[in-house]
Order: structure tokens, then C-alpha cells, then sequence
């Protein structure tokens, strides 16, 4: 049996399996989570920070099954037994293939990277345009906010 191994920085290896992993839990950032630590303890809030090498993490406004509210709270990564995402994933391969529509052969997908390029100028994530400006920006950006219209009705 084969492993696919990748070397990162520092000489450490990751299974395209832990890089899965590690990209699938980096997109959950600044969406609410639901936290199960090893002793049962419930938290609900919103992840803002993750430290893959150890999984330990931040939520703000986090609350716990009591009803008690933390500003911020930080969980090691040894005591989180499951995290949970009750928000819909964003189709970025709906939004690129939407964009291909007006802007023929210009669009490519970085899917992994949570991004869409546009003409090699212009960058779109979930959150709309994040770099570029001028017409074509503009352009973009009217595609990406009618389609998150749609999406929401």
C-alpha cells in the first residue's frame, strides 16, 4: 500500500488525507461551530482561529449547554472530540461555472485554496471581490452578488 507524502515547512510530512483534513477544518473559520470536548462540555460559537498542528481552537461569542457566554474561549486541541458545521458549504464550482458563463475561458477555480480568479486579475472568494478593481471588477463582483441572491431564496 502507498502513502502519498508531501513535505511541508519545518520537514514535516502530511498525507494528502491530513492536508484534506487540515483544509476541511481551515474553512470552517468564521462560521458557527459546535464543539464536543472529551468530557462531554458543549460549546456553540463562531471559529475564528485553529492551530492544525494540534487542532487547539478559538470560538468568540461561544456558548456553552448552560447558556453561559464567553467573548473568546480557546480549547487545546487534546480535549476536542468533535466539531461540527450546521451552516451550508459555499458551491464555489457553481460560482466559477456562473462566471465562465460571461467570462468565457478567463475563469480558473482554485477550489482547495477557497478562491476563483478572473482574467488573472481579479479574485473572488465567498465573501465577493478581494482583489482587483476597474470595470471587469465591478463585472465580477455584479455576477457574484446576484448569484448569492439566488442562492439565498
Amino acid at each position: 500500500m502507498y502513502r502519498t507524502l508531501v513535505r511541508i515547512s519545518g520537514g514535516l510530512k502530511l498525507s494528502v488525507a491530513q492536508r484534506r483534513l487540515t483544509t476541511e477544518v481551515g474553512a470552517l473559520v468564521d462560521k458557527t461551530v459546535g464543539i464536543v470536548t472529551t468530557t462531554g462540555k458543549k460549546y456553540n460559537g463562531t471559529l475564528i482561529g485553529i492551530n492544525p498542528d494540534n487542532m487547539s481552537l478559538v470560538l468568540a461569542e461561544a456558548k456553552d449547554e448552560t447558556g453561559q457566554v464567553f467573548n473568546k474561549i480557546f480549547l487545546n486541541g487534546s480535549i476536542v472530540a468533535q466539531i461540527s458545521s450546521t451552516e451550508k458549504a459555499f458551491d464555489l464550482k457553481a460560482l466559477a461555472s456562473r462566471l465562465e458563463k460571461v467570462f468565457p475561458t478567463m475563469v480558473k477555480l482554485y477550489d482547495d485554496k477557497g478562491f476563483i480568479w478572473v482574467m488573472d486579475k481579479v479574485k473572488l472568494t465567498e465573501r465577493g471581490v478581494v482583489e482587483g478593481s476597474g470595470p471587469a471588477a465591478e463585472r465580477v463582483q455584479r455576477v457574484y452578488e446576484q448569484f448569492m441572491s439566488e442562492v439565498k431564496s
